[in-house]
């Protein structure tokens, strides 16, 4: 069966809709000095407290390659420490310091504001059903 050349690609839509939304939420993050990516990585830590690479990185649906890409800028401004794991050196522990913990403080505001403006235009109930439809088929 041929596929019209006009029918929108739903991939390029979600795609395209999803750096919109990014762009949403690095700008409201802007005055906090984070980005959304950066902002998420330190919730799951104030969430889950000290953690694996690994397990952050499932934990954020990251490859781990990405995640240690992403916790570099993070490092260098002392928001979070690694550290090699107590019982195997190879592993990487991931915390979240005291300016961490301001950082997200600050930049929270910031992200509710984004968020209720961003659920103002899309029901979350519907962006819920979307993601789940979408995790569930792969």
């Amino acid at each position: 069966m041929s596929e019209s050349p006009n029918e929108p690609c739903t991939c390029s839509a979600l795609r395209r809709a999803t750096r919109a939304l990014t762009a949403c939420y690095d700008a409201a993050l802007k005055p906090a000095g984070l980005r959304v990516t950066q902002f998420a990585i330190l919730r799951h830590l104030d969430r889950l407290g000290p953690i694996p690479v690994s397990r952050l990185a499932a934990e954020a649906a990251l490859e781990r390659t990405t995640m240690g890409r992403n916790l570099d800028p993070l490092k260098r401004r002392g928001l979070v420490t690694v550290t090699p794991g107590a019982l195997d050196p190879r592993e990487r522990l991931v915390a979240m310091t005291e300016a961490g913990r301001g950082a997200l403080a600050a930049a929270t505001p910031y992200w509710r504001d984004a968020q209720a403006r961003i659920n103002a235009r899309i029901d979350p109930a519907t962006v819920s059903a979307v993601a789940e439809a979408l995790i569930s088929a792969t």
